[in-house]
């Protein structure tokens, strides 16, 4: 028999003898994906020296789909907790390494962390933090579109290096309109311009700090503002010249006008303690922050995907349960040749093998959502048996888009930071959370408490929950599991779950461990980059007594660790 290199299992088989009984040991049964085997086929091996038992994924075997008609139960499946990366001989300072990484064709960000587009997870206040972190969030779709756009438009004006469009009001409204504006916008103070957006003056909260509240209602814009003239400057100006003019006239925000004294922009000093405060901050080309928002394929789902163009939203995802269907690449196929959205990235979603990877790529998507079933609320494995083991399926897909230069976003399954660099090696460019955000201080969940403990209300999009209508709420997420035509919502077949995790605190420090868990993966691994990273990574099978070693044991814990929590 002429020798043959497998994978994942690097091991060179030179015989094969019938089944003697059962097989035993994790790597036996990875093996009876050579040449359509079934379990307790004994193979004969030369071991490849010096990585027995490794695979190389940047390489991998050929881009041919594993699984065999012969073989029905060949496509051997592995997930995080089947194997674990090898140290290697290393000169790389953690705090030296770059976990910089493309999201995208078109985006790239400084670490490789997307927050998920699930309704207790992701919205504008979550999404600015993610982004000050240098990674992004996605808006979930389970809102109105008009609510959707306003927390992109929210993420978009949270900070910027100019607001060309700043939001601005009439010297005819009240006091009160001018409060539920900078309320929805988090602004302490808006131009005043006229219909022909001529700069009339300005109002900020030292305006109306001493005008009782009872007056609001009824006192207007113009007997309060600050009038013209007032210290301004045109579009273009320098960095330098903004500065001097904030530091020597002592005002925070220096509005830009034209020749004619219509406002065409606005310059904060908070945009520039921001700026300094948060140095790797995911910003568009214009100096605002990138936000993603979640769309489908199904009713509205074009409006929707309109109204965030619109938006400014920096990257679309078309967001299904299984993006292996024709109404998920037709609308990615339509969206990328939709002149409007062109200069907007699209993401599709999901995917678990290879076939389904490639036809999204074909599709023509910037970017490949892998994962289905591997998040800790979602049903699916169970409820329709469906699925591939996150590592493998993320292996699989890569074959797809590695060879295209399509990035592939390794979405769910992940429990701690360690996971982040095997899904990385495996073939992912990036990861999307759910369960290690939905506990931040950020998230839309609810703040409950537990047994005297602090948790955060978390549940599946494909939970009742979510595709129900619940208090009035109209529910969006029907269509993500393809049951928007089902009538009756007590006849809804859930695909997830609904719960609680523990309160973690603020984003910002969450991430700073996670990113500290990959940086500590470089150092071990030698990579100093993500490239580096996903090219030199090997990984070692390990056993269900290999996983309890890996795990603190033989101790009670009394004090956790910021970075882990007992299973």
């Amino acid at each position: 028999m002429t020798p043959k290199r497998i994978a994942p299992c690097d091991v060179v088989v030179t015989s094969v003898s019938p089944p003697r009984g059962p097989a035993r040991g994790s790597c036996d049964v990875a093996r009876t994906r050579v040449a359509g085997l079934t379990p307790g086929h004994r193979i004969a091996e030369t071991p490849v020296p010096k990585g027995a038992f490794v695979t190389n994924t940047s390489t991998g075997p050929s881009p041919e789909p594993v699984h065999s008609s012969s073989d029905p139960f060949g496509f051997f499946g592995l997930t995080y907790d089947d194997v674990l990366l090898l140290p290697n001989a290393t000169d790389v300072i953690p705090a030296d390494a770059d976990p910089g990484t493309r999201l995208t064709r078109n985006i790239r960000l400084n670490i490789p962390i997307v927050s998920a587009a699930m309704d207790t997870v992701t919205e504008a206040p979550l999404a600015i933090a993610m982004a000050r972190q240098g990674g992004m969030g996605i808006i979930h779709r389970n809102l109105s579109i008009e609510d959707q756009v306003r927390h992109v438009d929210t993420v978009k004006r949270s900070e910027s290096g100019m607001i060309k469009d700043p939001v601005t009001i009439g010297p005819d409204a009240t006091l009160a309109d001018l409060d539920e504006l900078c309320a929805q916008y988090r602004v302490s103070g808006l131009p005043v311009v006229a219909e022909d957006m001529t700069l009339l003056g300005i109002i900020t909260n030292r305006d109306t700090r001493f005008i009782p509240r009872e007056e609001w209602a009824t006192r207007t814009v113009d007997t309060a503002m600050t009038r013209m003239p007032l210290i301004t400057a045109q579009e273009g100006v320098s960095r330098a010249e903004t500065i001097r003019l904030f530091s020597q006239n002592r005002v925070e925000k220096l509005p830009l006008v034209d020749d004619a004294g219509r406002l065409t922009g606005l310059i904060t000093i908070k945009d520039f303690d921001k700026a300094e405060q948060y140095p790797d901050a995911a910003k568009d080309d214009e100096g605002r922050l990138r936000v993603g928002g979640a769309v489908g394929f199904f009713g509205d789902g074009w409006e929707r995907a309109m109204a965030l163009v619109e938006a400014g939203v920096d990257a679309l995802v078309v967001d299904t349960a299984n993006g292996h269907t024709h109404g998920v690449l037709d609308m990615i196929a339509r969206l990328k040749k939709d002149k409007a959205a062109a200069h907007v990235d699209v993401i599709g979603g999901q995917a678990a093998t290879y076939a389904g990877a490639k036809a999204i790529v074909d599709a023509g998507a910037d970017a490949v959502k892998v994962g289905v079933g591997p998040g800790s609320i979602c049903t699916t494995r169970v409820v329709a048996g469906v699925g591939v083991p996150q590592i493998t399926a993320i292996y699989e897909a890569a074959k797809a888009t590695r060879p295209a230069g399509v990035p592939l976003i390794a979405d769910g399954g992940l429990q701690h930071s360690g996971d982040i660099g095997k899904a990385l090696v495996a073939g992912a460019d990036s990861v999307m959370l759910g369960s290690l955000l939905a506990g931040t201080a950020e998230s839309p969940g609810d703040l409950v408490f537990y047994q005297g403990k602090q948790f955060k209300t978390y549940r599946g999009m494909g939970s009742l929950g979510a595709m129900q209508t619940r208090n009035g709420t109209r529910s969006f997420s029907k269509d993500r599991y393809f049951q928007a035509d089902v009538p009756d919502e007590d006849k809804l077949i859930p695909e997830g779950i609904e719960g609680q995790v523990p309160f973690r605190g603020p984003v910002a420090s969450v991430v700073h461990q996670l990113v500290g868990g990959l940086r500590q993966t470089m150092f071990y691994t030698g990579a100093s980059t993500v490239a580096d990273l996903k090219e030199n990574g090997r990984f070692v099978r390990i056993t269900a007594a290999g996983l309890k070693e890996s795990h603190p044991h033989d101790i009670m814990m009394t004090v956790e660790a910021p970075n882990y929590r007992s299973r």
